[in-house]
C-alpha cells in the first residue's frame, strides 16, 4: 500500500472539462478517443461501451483512460446510427444538447454528467495511459457519483472559489477510481509493474526531460545522456520498464501538447508543430490525422462543440 501512496502523493491532476449532457439521438461512435480522461456519470437512460456487453445503468459511473479508442454507444433507442470520431466531433449539437441549470443535472431523461481530466506521476507521465487498461464500469459507490455531480454544479455555478473547488474534488475523484482499481483487485500486475519503475530515478529524469524539451532534440542518443546508459541500450531500457519505446512515447507526449495548444491558443497549426518539434508541417498534419482520426484544424472546433 505505501507503493501506491506514493503514487498518489506523485500525481498531478489537472481538470479540464465538466458537463452535464442531454442525449438528443441515440449513436454508436466506431472509434471515440481523447487523450484525456473520462469519468461519465448516467443519470436516466442508457450508455454502453465495447460491444455493447458493458453496459452503464442509472446511477453507474464509466471511466475511459486517456488514449484509448473504444466504441461508445449512447441513448435507449435501436438500431442505433453508427459514425465515427471525426462525424461526431463535427456534428456534436445534432446529437447532444448541454444544460446549464443547476437545478436539472440528474433530473433529465436521456442524460449524463462527465468530468474530464490529466492524471500524470511526477507531471511527466499518464498515470492510467501507462496501465494500458481498458474502460470499466463503476457500480455502487454512490460516494464517487455525489463527487462527480458536485464538479459538475460547482464548474456551472459562478461562485467565489470555483475553480479552487473544482480542481480539490477531481483529485478526489482520481482517488476513488484508484481505490476502486485496489478494492476490486483490479489490474494488480500491472499497477505491481508501474510502482516499481516509477521509483526508477534515471527513467523519471527522461521523463522530466522530455517534458521540458518537447520541441527540441529527444533523439535516443540525447536521452542516453539524460539517464547515462548507453545510446545502444536507452530504448531497451526505455522499453523494458515501460511497455513502449522511447520515440513512441515522445510522439505520445507532442501530439498531447499539441492537442492542448489547439484548445488554449490561437497559434496556426504551423506554429504549433513547430512548437511541438515538428519542422514539416505536412508531416505534422498526416501523424496527427493518422494518431486521432480527425485533422488538426476539427480538433480545435471540437472544443467549441463540447460546450453545447
Amino acid at each position: 500500500m505505501e507503493d501506491y501512496n506514493k503514487i498518489i502523493e506523485s500525481l498531478s491532476v489537472r481538470f479540464q472539462k465538466a458537463r452535464n449532457i442531454k442525449i438528443l439521438q441515440s449513436i454508436t461512435v466506431s472509434n471515440h478517443y481523447d487523450v484525456e480522461n473520462y469519468i461519465l456519470l448516467l443519470h436516466e437512460g442508457q450508455l454502453s461501451v465495447g460491444d455493447g456487453t458493458q453496459k452503464v445503468e442509472k446511477g453507474d459511473m464509466l471511466f475511459v483512460p486517456g488514449g484509448k479508442q473504444v466504441v461508445m454507444s449512447y441513448g435507449e433507442d435501436e438500431p442505433k446510427k453508427i459514425i465515427d470520431n471525426e462525424e461526431f466531433i463535427s456534428n456534436k449539437d445534432k446529437y447532444f444538447v448541454g444544460n446549464k441549470d443547476i437545478n436539472l443535472i440528474g433530473k433529465e431523461p436521456n442524460s449524463f454528467s462527465y468530468i474530464t481530466c490529466e492524471a500524470k506521476v511526477f507531471d511527466s507521465i499518464n498515470f492510467f495511459a501507462s496501465l494500458d487498461i481498458p474502460p470499466f464500469v463503476i457500480k455502487d459507490n454512490p460516494g464517487m457519483a455525489r463527487l462527480i455531480k458536485e464538479v459538475v454544479i460547482e464548474n456551472a455555478a459562478d461562485r467565489a472559489g470555483k475553480n479552487r473547488v473544482v480542481k480539490i474534488k477531481t483529485e478526489q475523484v482520481i482517488i476513488e477510481i484508484i481505490r476502486y482499481i485496489l478494492s476490486e483487485g483490479m489490474f494488480v500486475e500491472k499497477l505491481a509493474t508501474n510502482s516499481t519503475y516509477f521509483k526508477d530515478p534515471r527513467l523519471i529524469d527522461i521523463f522530466n526531460y522530455i517534458r521540458q524539451y518537447l520541441g527540441g532534440d529527444l533523439s535516443n542518443k540525447k536521452l542516453a545522456e539524460i539517464a547515462n546508459v548507453s545510446e545502444d541500450y536507452v530504448g531497451q531500457y526505455f522499453k523494458m520498464l515501460t511497455g513502449i519505446n522511447p520515440q513512441d512515447y515522445i510522439e505520445y507526449q507532442r501530439m498531447e501538447m499539441a492537442i492542448h495548444l489547439l484548445r488554449t491558443t490561437n497559434k496556426s497549426i504551423r506554429e504549433i508543430g513547430q512548437e511541438v518539434g515538428y519542422k514539416d508541417t505536412a508531416y505534422f498534419c498526416r501523424r496527427f490525422k493518422m494518431m486521432f482520426g480527425i485533422p488538426a484544424g476539427k480538433m480545435r472546433r471540437r472544443d467549441s462543440l463540447m460546450n453545447v
